[in-house]
C-alpha cells in the first residue's frame, strides 16, 4: 500500500470513528451527563462535601465522603488537582485528600456514563467499586505512613472551608433525580424502553440507496469495533450541528441573561433527544419510524423536568446550571472530538498482534503495562474512553484495560509533578507507588472476574 493510500485509510478510519461516536454516544449518553454535571456544580454547595473532610471529621465519614466527592462535585482530571490543592491547604487530612484526588476522576458522572455505554457496564461498575475501595485504602496508608507530617500540617492549616454547612431544597433534589432519569431512560437497555409500540412509514424511495452509500463510506464491522452510521445517525449529527449553532449565542452568556437563542437552543436539545429515542429503519420504499418506550419515557421525564424547573428553581439557579453545563461542554467536548478522531486513526497504525502480545492476557505484567499506558498516554477525562475502546478492539484484555482507566488520571506525568508541588516529592512518590500497585491489582481482580 502506498503512503498516500495509507494516509487516506487513516483519515477514513478517523472520520468513521468520529461519525459513529457522534451518532451513537453523544445524545442519549453524554448530553444528559453534561447537564447533570452542570447541575451538580451549580446547585450542590461544595460545603456539603468539604465540611466532612476536615481534621475533626471521623474516618468513617471523611474517607467515604472524600471518595464520593468527585461524583457530587462532578470533577474531572483537569479540575481535580486545583480542588485537591485547595482542600489540602485549607486543612483536609492527607488521607481524605489523597482519596479525593485518586477517586474523583474515576467516578465523575461523565466518565462513568460514557465508559458504561461505550465499553460496557461491567467495566464501568468495576471502575467505580475498585476505585472507591482502593482509593480509601491508599488514603489510609498515606495517612499512616506520614502521620507525623499530617499532624503538623493539621496544626498549621486553616479550617474555614470546613466550617460552613449547606442544605438542598426539595425542588433541587427532585430536579437532580429527573436529570438522572433522563440519563437512565435514554441509555438503559431493557425491553420496556427498546420495544416499539407504534410505527409510521414515510415514503422515501432513495432511503435504501443512501444507507448502502453510508455503509461503504463508514464500514460496519463489529469484530473490528466499527459501528457504522445509519441514516438516523446522520440526521442526529445534523441536529447536533443545529444545537451548536444555536447554543453559542444562546448559552455563551446565559449567566448574564436569557435571550431568544437560549430558548431555541434548549428546544433543539429536547427535540434532538426525542428524535434519538425513536427507531428509524430504512426499507424498500421508505423509512419506518417506530415509537419506542424510550421515546415515551423521555417525553414524560422531559415534561416533568420542565415543570420542576419552572415551578421549583429560581431564574438565577437555572442560569447558573446552564452556564456550568455549557462550560463543561466547551472544556471537554472539543478534546473529545479530537481524541475520538485520533483513536480512529491510530487504530490503523497499531498492529493487533502488538497489543495482544503486551496486554492480551490477565497477568501481572500485562496489567502493569496498562498502568504504564496511563503514564505515557495521558488523555483528559472521557478522551481516555475511546482510546481504551480502541485498545479493547485491538486485543487488550479487560483487566489491563481497567488498570489503564484507573491509572490514567492519577499517574500522568503532569499529575505527578503537580501533586509533588502540593504535598512534597517524598509523599508524591509514595503515592505514585501505591497507585501503581493498586491499579495493577484492580486490573488483576477484574480480569479474574470477567475471565
Amino acid at each position: 500500500m502506498s503512503i498516500f493510500a495509507y494516509v487516506i485509510d487513516m483519515l477514513q478510519s478517523g472520520a468513521g470513528s468520529l461519525a459513529s461516536y457522534l451518532a451513537a454516544h453523544v445524545l442519549l449518553c453524554l448530553v444528559p451527563a453534561f447537564f447533570i454535571a452542570g447541575a451538580m456544580t451549580a446547585l450542590i454547595p461544595k460545603e456539603t462535601i468539604t465540611r466532612y473532610l476536615g481534621k475533626e471529621a471521623p474516618k468513617v465519614i471523611s474517607y467515604p465522603m472524600a471518595a464520593l466527592g468527585g461524583f457530587v462535585l462532578a470533577v474531572c482530571s483537569c479540575t481535580i488537582l486545583p480542588l485537591f490543592a485547595g482542600i489540602y491547604k485549607k486543612g483536609a487530612g492527607l488521607g481524605p485528600a489523597i482519596t479525593f484526588v485518586f477517586v474523583g476522576p474515576a467516578i465523575n458522572i461523565l466518565a462513568v456514563t460514557y465508559t458504561g455505554v461505550a465499553i460496557g457496564m461491567d467495566i464501568a461498575i468495576a471502575r467505580i467499586i475498585l476505585s472507591v475501595g482502593f482509593g480509601i485504602i491508599i488514603g489510609l496508608i498515606m495517612a499512616l505512613v506520614f502521620r507525623r507530617d499530617d499532624q503538623a500540617h493539621n496544626e498549621t492549616a486553616g479550617s474555614g472551608l470546613f466550617a460552613a454547612s449547606a442544605t438542598l431544597k426539595p425542588a433541587t433534589v427532585a430536579f437532580m433525580l429527573l436529570l438522572l432519569a433522563v440519563l437512565i431512560v435514554g441509555t438503559l437497555g431493557i425491553d420496556l424502553f427498546k420495544n416499539v409500540y407504534a410505527e409510521v412509514t414515510v415514503t422515501l424511495d432513495a432511503a435504501p440507496g443512501w444507507q448502502a452509500s453510508l455503509d461503504r463510506i463508514v464500514p460496519h464491522d463489529a469484530d473490528k469495533g466499527e459501528e457504522g452510521v445509519s441514516l438516523h445517525g446522520v440526521a442526529l449529527i445534523g441536529m447536533l450541528g443545529l444545537i451548536a449553532v444555536t447554543a453559542w449565542p444562546g448559552l455563551n452568556r446565559i449567566d448574564e441573561a436569557f435571550n431568544r437563542w437560549s430558548w431555541i437552543a434548549l428546544g433543539f436539545i429536547a427535540l434532538t433527544l426525542l428524535v434519538a429515542a425513536l427507531s428509524i429503519t430504512p426499507q424498500y420504499g421508505g423509512l419506518v419510524i417506530g415509537i419506542t418506550g424510550r421515546f415515551i419515557g423521555l417525553l414524560i421525564v422531559l415534561a416533568a423536568l420542565g415543570l420542576v424547573t419552572w415551578k421549583g428553581l429560581e431564574p438565577y439557579e437555572v442560569q447558573e446550571w446552564l452556564w456550568e453545563t455549557w462550560r463543561f461542554v466547551k472544556q471537554i467536548f472539543p478534546l473529545l472530538v479530537i481524541g475520538v478522531f485520533l483513536a480512529g486513526m491510530v487504530r490503523v497504525l497499531i498492529p493487533p498482534a502488538l497489543i495482544e502480545s503486551i496486554a492480551g492476557e490477565n497477568s501481572v505484567w500485562a496489567n502493569l503495562a496498562g498502568v504504564l499506558f496511563g503514564v505515557f498516554m495521558y488523555f483528559p477525562t472521557l478522551v481516555e474512553v475511546p482510546i481504551a475502546n480502541m485498545f479493547l478492539d485491538l486485543g487488550m484484555h479487560k483487566g489491563p484495560l481497567l488498570a489503564y482507566l484507573i491509572a490514567d488520571p492519577a499517574l500522568s506525568i503532569q499529575s505527578i509533578l503537580i501533586t509533588a508541588s502540593i504535598i512534597g516529592r517524598k509523599k508524591a512518590w509514595v503515592y505514585v507507588g501505591l497507585v501503581t500497585v493498586f491499579s495493577t491489582l484492580a486490573g488483576l481482580i477484574f480480569g479474574w472476574f470477567v475471565g
